[in-house]
């Protein structure tokens, strides 16, 4: 198997939703629960529905991207997709197509299945071009299967 996620995945995955959920939860709910006069700002009724609406909020957006990414490798005649806890396999035809953005820093990249999946029905990953370019140097059989799903 050779990985062709990036590297950045586990701290986007694991890292940013930890330190988020932990900070800015112990402060929201610390503002939350205050009573403390000293700081009048943290009584104010509107800034802790405000500070509540914007760690909720993050949270979500957190939800529906960055925790959806997944890590996958390649090999001769499957794809494997985890989500660190989990790994699975997946035969390189029941990939329906892939498609993928270039969003500046980095590649976005997602995997439609034909069929819905253990995680469901797209994998979405971060790309790692070089090495993926690597992988297909070795395996350029697989290089022509996935050069007819990209962008279908």
């Amino acid at each position: 198997m050779h990985r062709i996620s990036s590297n950045a995945t586990l701290f986007l995955k694991i890292f940013i939703p930890v330190f988020w959920t932990v900070f800015f939860g112990a402060f929201t709910l610390a503002v939350l629960l205050s009573n403390v006069k000293q700081f009048p700002l943290f009584d104010f009724f509107y800034f802790k529905m405000g500070l509540l609406a914007f760690f909720l909020g993050g949270a979500a957006l957190m939800y529906f991207t960055i925790i959806q990414l997944k890590r996958v490798e390649l090999g001769p005649q499957h794809l494997y997709a985890s989500n660190y806890f989990k790994t699975y396999r997946y035969p390189f035809d029941s990939i329906e197509k892939i498609t993928d953005r270039d969003l500046g820093l980095f590649r976005l990249v997602k995997i439609h299945l034909k069929k819905k999946g253990r995680f469901g029905k797209k994998i979405t990953f971060i790309s790692d071009e070089a090495m993926l370019n690597d992988f297909f140097d070795k395996n350029p059989n697989v290089e022509k299967i996935f050069s007819r799903l990209v962008n279908c």
